[in-house]
């Protein structure tokens, strides 16, 4: 196997868009304000890029270390738990993803100001706590409330806050609209692995509501994205053409029927890779209205 490749799945490419999302959206709202600048978008996009997949990695890492990654998992392979790289490989891993991310912090620490450095650490610190350390809370059911919060609000807000340092109504309305969808990846990740998260003893949010409510939850967080932008479009908190995103509808209630009656591993597989597609559309379509 090519040694690159492990790495590169362990990164999961496909949820990689809930990073990219949010900078869009965030980016084209300093466009229409005129503060746009293309090194700080390359930088935050970068910086967003990094700490996902440093997520990534802490998490495979984690769940190989407590047992939750078995041969009964549903999904792709897991590199830590199936010996394509060892544990203090994935450690270094984690430190090179990390270390990148913090150079580049340190550039926007200077293009921006010390609120940079306070959003880097707790970023870094949320993602190394996720699965890690000795209370890990992505095992007691609040991974969800970490993704809504950095991978939505934290994202979007910040990269607009990048730009000159201010952050509108809009830019924390594209912030909700990111968080709910990026915690719908999740939530269909952790719907598929119900069964194996229990077996080891984590107590995801899907774990406590069980199959069923976790469904609802899932249909829920989507359709709140697209509710949230039809609201804020209609009453011009948001430029009134980001009502462009709603177009995602359709593909979006595909993927609300398919994890409502899937039982098996594959399909949701597929959802949660089409969730990820889904929120990027949503945001280059809100992007797209913003600037129109």
């Amino acid at each position: 196997m090519d040694t690159h490749r492990p790495w590169v799945m362990a990164a999961r490419p496909p949820t990689l868009w809930a990073s990219v999302a949010p900078v869009i959206v965030g980016s084209a709202l300093a466009i229409r304000d005129q503060s746009f600048r293309i090194v700080p978008f390359l930088a935050v996009l970068a910086a967003a890029l990094l700490i996902q997949i440093g997520v990534n990695y802490a998490n495979d890492y984690s769940d190989a270390a407590r047992g939750a990654d078995t041969e009964r998992r549903i999904g792709p392979q897991r590199a830590v738990a199936s010996g394509l790289i060892t544990p203090k490989q994935m450690r270094i891993g984690i430190g090179v993803v990390f270390g990148a991310a913090v150079l580049i912090g340190l550039y926007l620490t200077w293009l921006a100001g010390p609120l940079v450095v306070v959003i880097g650490v707790l970023s870094i610190a949320a993602a190394l706590g996720y699965t890690g350390g000795p209370v890990p809370y992505g095992y007691r059911g609040l991974g969800e409330v970490f993704v809504f919060v950095f991978f939505g609000l934290v994202a979007t807000a910040g990269t607009r806050y990048v730009y000159d340092q201010t952050v509108g109504l809009d830019a924390w309305i594209g912030g909700i609209v990111m968080g709910c969808l990026a915690t719908a990846i999740l939530v269909a990740n952790n719907i598929r692995d119900i069964a194996t998260d229990t077996a080891a003893g984590k107590r995801t949010l899907a774990v406590k509501l069980g199959r069923r409510r976790s469904r609802t939850l899932f249909a829920w967080v989507v359709w709140a994205a697209f509710a949230v932008v039809a609201v804020a479009a209609a009453a011009g908190w948001v430029p009134p053409w980001s009502a462009l995103a709603l177009l995602g509808l359709p593909p979006a209630l595909s993927v609300v029927r398919a994890v409502g009656r899937t039982v098996d591993g594959p399909p949701l597989i597929a959802a949660l890779a089409a969730t990820a597609r889904i929120q990027l559309a949503v945001g280059v379509l809100f992007a797209i209205g913003a600037l129109l």
